[in-house]
């Protein structure tokens, strides 16, 4: 409980009425780019009966719009999150492991490329989506997974993130229905989102997977989600997306956390590894690796992490559980703490705090 419960309450709304106003500014900015895309002497309905050359979506048109082919991939992804996602810069840095002053310098660079190129900055047709398809795919990626887990603030969860997230993905996958990347994708989100009911207790605070209530997850989510994920693995390349679905599959086929085949999920980790530079794999690896060998080979993986994860709360919170598992409370007590200093998440914060008290006390410190 704030000391102060109403001035929290009117500094929680001031910040909510924030968001609503710059969420409403975006969209403005979203319909008038669309808009300046069409001249003014074409701005008329089309025919009942003309062939649409693209989609009704226009968030999904801008998403590819923003893709820009002059810029880098990691430049078109942190400016699409921006200008047509509404994340902060400081929630884009959070999903690339960098500093919020380095994302904000990427962002400004980008736009001042788009404009120095000289190459129209025009909606693409059709023929140009299969370029800029993984960027997209990129981006749906990273807004669903700060909506399903917020990296900063008092919400453990953004629902309408995730859930705009899965119907543009939906809307990708019925322009591009035998992509089995697009169909991954979808798969990992519907598989994922599936637990999202029991990820929070009857006070809003986070419930971790091996606790969670399975009654309360989403059958029909799943159902959709291995369909998907079962029909896209032997038709072509496999990619990060179909290997992260079929791990989460695995996750949401087992009726209790006791039942989960983690040399199945660590045998997919090492795939994922193979053809993924995202450092947290790792961090999931490693705790993978602690189920079927043992923390201290979990552990180990974590001795020398990547400069990127230096820092980051879930180094932090991962070896805190390993450290658990292997009867180390002192160990567990401390890195959990350190977690709890780092992460921006208040739930996240509050239940590693209440970890770290859990721990402290069984070991008598």
């Amino acid at each position: 409980m704030p000391r102060n419960p109403r001035d929290w309450l009117v500094q929680v709304a001031s910040r909510r009425m924030t968001e609503q106003i710059r969420s409403e500014h975006a969209r403005r900015r979203r319909e008038e780019l669309v808009g300046g895309q069409v001249p003014a002497d074409q701005r008329s309905a089309p025919g009942a009966d003309a062939r649409d050359e693209g989609t009704h979506d226009d968030t999904l048109g801008l998403l590819f719009l923003c893709c820009h082919p002059v810029l880098s991939p990691a430049s078109a992804i942190a400016l699409t999150l921006r200008s047509v996602g509404g994340l902060t810069t400081d929630e884009i840095a959070a999903a690339f492991l960098v500093p919020r002053a380095t994302m904000g310098q990427r962002i400004s660079r980008a736009k001042q490329r788009i404009k120095d190129s000289g190459v129209p900055f025009r909606m693409p047709d059709s023929a140009q989506w299969p370029a800029r398809l993984d960027a997209v795919l990129h981006v749906l990626y990273l807004i669903f997974n700060e909506g399903y887990a917020s990296s900063t603030g008092a919400e453990l969860r953004r629902v309408e993130l995730s859930r705009e997230a899965i119907r543009l993905t939906r809307s990708v996958h019925t322009l591009l229905p035998d992509n089995t990347e697009v169909s991954g994708l979808l798969a990992l989100m519907l598989l994922t989102e599936a637990r999202g009911p029991a990820r929070t207790g009857p006070d809003g605070e986070l419930v971790p997977l091996s606790e969670q209530d399975r009654s309360r997850w989403d059958t029909a989510a799943i159902t959709e989600g291995v369909s998907l994920i079962t029909a896209a693995l032997p038709r072509g390349r496999v990619g990060p997306y179909q290997v992260q679905a079929a791990i989460a599959a695995v996750h949401d086929e087992a009726r209790t956390a006791a039942e989960t085949d983690w040399p199945q999920i660590l045998a997919l980790y090492g795939v994922l590894a193979r053809i993924s530079d995202n450092p947290l794999i790792i961090l999931n690896r490693a705790v993978a690796t602690a189920m079927v060998d043992g923390p201290a080979a979990g552990l180990a993986l974590l001795a020398d992490p990547p400069r990127t994860l230096t820092g980051h709360h879930r180094l932090y919170a991962v070896r805190a559980h390993l450290h658990e598992l292997a009867g180390n409370r002192e160990a567990a007590v401390t890195d959990c703490r350190s977690a709890a200093c780092r992460t921006a998440s208040l739930p996240e914060r509050h239940h590693l705090s209440l970890r770290a008290a859990r721990l402290a006390a069984q070991a008598g410190t």
